[in-house]
């Protein structure tokens, strides 16, 4: 059964990638053209960097911890 499900997950890896090249995204093109992808990338990059220090705060109060 391991043997039939990992055959299909590495045909799916194998295959879905092929399918996927002949698609365009049109929504990508258009915010591009519009300059909204800087938006995107802004908020997404905020989100990221937000955390990013969400997880340092946790990590210096484990640390903490462990130090006690």
């Amino acid at each position: 059964m391991k043997r039939l499900f990992y055959s299909l997950c590495l045909w799916l890896f194998a295959v879905l990638p092929s399918w996927a090249q002949g698609n365009e995204v049109e929504m990508a093109d258009a915010l591009r053209a519009n300059g909204k992808i800087y938006v995107v990338v802004a908020v997404l990059a905020t989100i990221f960097l937000g955390i990013v220090l969400y997880l340092g705060s946790i990590d210096r109060k484990v640390k903490k911890l462990m130090k006690d």
